[in-house]
């Protein structure tokens, strides 16, 4: 099959036009190469911006119109007013800052992927045969476990999450196939499903509070393992998710700032992470101020402002719930 040959079904075409009502550049879907590798995995398209426009390359043609789909629902979800994650912090080591930012990314992902499933399954694009291609995608990027284990624990843990979103846990010949060759991993990715599970994500607040609880309970799982923890409630910021009456108080009544070991990416100054009181999460980031304004009538100020008032000056998105 060559790209020129891929045509968009009717379900992935309707999908394109209800991204491109509410955007305001252009969205397109380019299929791109030959490349057919035989199993589906997020990472075979990407959204590339041009200018205003978006375009959605797809760069794996083995089930085009799932992969073009999964693109155009997390676009969707963004676009429809749920929360994003963003990235102003640097630890110094640009490698550490990919890593936490693929991390971040993944984690967050994986909730979203709550919405983009049963999108997918409601347009008819999940069939048994996308099923099959799903599962030799996790066969391609996970082996399985060796005894004593290795140190790819991580990403095991990471991709049979993701699968359990995917497949649900009453798949029965799936999950037979993951105890056998991933028990270890299997367990700590049921243990976070079950937290990710617990209260549905049916809203962008419901997936803001299950996007933050799988930030510590996976810190907690890596822990367990002796492994350092990611600490995405601090490195990762998060689109705060607030109601009309939060967004009139106080910062200091929603937030506290804390003075971070890392700094602001932009300006390089040493940075101040503003946590939401409520579950200590990273909801903003502000460089030290310049030294000809760093008094400590600064800090009284930026508390006594509103919420919205700071967020309209820091251009820092939020969404009303």
């Amino acid at each position: 099959m060559k790209a020129k040959d891929v045509q968009l079904n009717e379900a992935v075409q309707g999908l394109l036009n209800q991204v491109n009502a509410i955007y305001p550049g252009k969205v397109e879907v380019q299929f791109i190469g030959e490349l057919q590798a035989g199993y589906v995995r997020h990472d075979q398209a990407q959204q590339m911006q041009m200018g205003k426009d978006i375009a959605i390359q797809v760069a794996d043609l083995t089930a085009p119109n799932y992969t073009a789909s999964h693109e155009l629902l997390h676009l969707l979800m963004i676009l429809s007013g749920f929360p994003q994650v963003f990235f102003s912090l640097t630890t110094g080591q640009p490698k550490l800052d990919e890593q936490l930012m693929i991390m971040g990314t993944e984690l967050y992902d994986i909730v979203s992927h709550f919405v983009v499933v049963s999108e997918q399954q409601k347009h008819g694009l999940i069939t048994p045969e996308i099923k099959d291609l799903y599962l030799a995608g996790v066969k391609a990027t996970i082996k399985p476990e060796p005894d004593p284990v290795d140190d790819e624990m991580t990403l095991r843990t990471l991709t049979l999450l993701d699968a359990l979103v995917f497949f649900g846990q009453d798949d029965e010949k799936v999950m037979a196939d993951f105890e056998k060759n991933y028990p270890i991993s299997l367990a700590a990715a049921k243990k976070l499903y079950a937290v990710i599970t617990a209260k549905p994500v049916d809203s962008p607040f419901t997936l803001r509070r299950n996007v933050v609880k799988l930030f510590k309970a996976f810190d907690e799982q890596l822990e367990a393992w002796n492994l350092p923890g990611l600490h995405n409630t601090e490195f990762t910021t998060l689109t705060s998710v607030m109601s009309k009456r939060q967004l009139g108080l106080k910062v200091k009544q929603v937030f506290e700032l804390y003075h971070s070991d890392m700094h602001e990416k932009t300006t390089q100054r040493r940075a101040y992470v503003g946590f939401n009181r409520t579950d200590e999460q990273n909801g903003f980031v502000l460089p030290s101020p310049a030294p000809k304004d760093d008094t400590p009538d600064y800090f009284t100020k930026l508390y006594d402002m509103t919420v919205k008032e700071l967020f309209d000056q820091l251009k820092m998105p939020y969404i009303l719930r």
